[in-house]
């Protein structure tokens, strides 16, 4: 069992996209490692914070048809089963049923980020982060849609009337790029990527029990920080 002292909290930053397979993949094995480290912390408190990173930020707001959107990406030929089969079995393996064929949208995600911010702010982004991820990888659903994301939103116990005229507002949008651009210049070429303790970065969607090591890790140089 890791020493800890009571109440001590762990931060963990993650940055990701909600268009993003592997971030999904890599929320549900996040959610692994918290248990695991929640076995051998008890004393240890993490707090998660969401930040935004946009694999396609230059997208029109309406987003683009998802079959022209494979294609500039891998090229004619290739449909998405092919594309992320191993996606898929990644996917089953912590328990998401990934449903490709019916993204018919690729989206711009600066009014998901927007959502998760606010959300965020109001105390707990987390249930709207796995509803957003649900949403567009297993339902299909338009997330780039305000009225979607605001019907998203009332699902997680928000507000759907007030996520509505936030979204209208346009208010956090410079805000979501700022965030955008600053991780990139700290080096964050691709998500999800984790920070634990603000010090201890791990690239990708790795098992739970790398992100369960790093978080032990990070508490151990916390605590050996305090104590010299």
């Amino acid at each position: 069992m890791i020493a800890a002292v009571a109440e001590h909290a762990l931060t963990i930053d993650v940055i990701s996209d909600v268009v993003c397979p592997w971030c999904y993949i890599g929320r549900r094995r996040l959610g692994a490692a918290l248990d695991q480290f929640g076995s051998a912390a008890p004393g240890v408190r993490a707090l998660v914070s969401w930040h935004p990173f946009q694999l396609n930020p230059d997208l029109p707001r309406e987003g683009i048809d998802r079959g022209v959107y494979l294609e500039r990406k891998f090229g004619a030929g290739k449909g998405a089963g092919e594309i992320y089969a191993r996606v898929r079995a990644a996917g089953e393996s912590v328990g998401i049923d990934f449903a490709f064929e019916k993204i018919t949208r690729q989206p711009n995600t600066l009014d998901a980020h927007r959502l998760i911010s606010w959300a965020q702010a109001r105390g707990d982004a987390e249930e709207v982060v796995e509803r957003l991820f649900r949403a567009y990888f297993v339902e299909g659903r338009l997330i780039g849609d305000r009225d979607v994301l605001a019907a998203i939103a009332g699902e997680a116990g928000l507000p759907a009337d007030q996520t509505r005229s936030h979204l209208d507002s346009n208010e956090g949008a410079a805000a979501i790029a700022e965030m955008d651009r600053r991780v990139r210049e700290l080096g964050v070429t691709g998500v999800p990527f984790f920070i634990f303790g603000g010090k201890l970065a791990v690239s990708g969607a790795q098992p739970p029990d790398v992100l369960a090591q790093a978080m032990a890790e990070a508490v151990r140089e916390a605590q050996s920080d305090a104590t010299s």
